[in-house]
């Protein structure tokens, strides 16, 4: 099952990495973020069927923190090639998008990605915060 967001900071984003490594019942078979100017998008693959209360719990959380996501062909194509094992510095080069994370879902990525961002910035965007 995919859920696919965008949400406007990378705070809200690291909230639903932690979110899901805080959550075993939802198995994880990857997350890929993806930074844009404007936010952040976020896309989750569980591995096993949930049940639909666990679903609508996980939808739910979601729709808190972000709105559901419809990409233009660009992002569709860099979500689906990295799904079929692309790297994502390949993608990145093609797509012309900026792959954040792409497997387990991991904070430190994301992380590092807004530490240097910022550096290179010499300030802090609001999608940055």
């Amino acid at each position: 099952m995919y859920y696919l967001y965008f949400l406007a900071n990378a705070s809200l984003t690291l909230r639903v990495t932690e979110h899901l490594l805080d959550s075993p019942q939802l198995q994880v078979e990857f997350i890929t973020v993806i930074h844009q100017i404007d936010g952040w998008i976020l896309r989750v693959k569980l591995g096993d069927p949930i049940t639909p209360q666990k679903h609508g719990d996980f939808v739910a959380y979601m729709n808190e923190l972000g709105i559901p996501y419809e990409p233009d062909i660009r992002i569709q194509m860099a979500l689906w090639s990295l799904e079929t094992g692309q790297s994502p510095i390949d993608v990145m080069r093609r797509y012309q998008v900026a792959v954040v994370s792409h497997g387990d879902p991991d904070k430190a990525d994301i992380e590092a990605f807004r530490r240097q961002f910022t550096r290179g910035l010499g300030y802090c965007p609001e999608t940055l915060a």
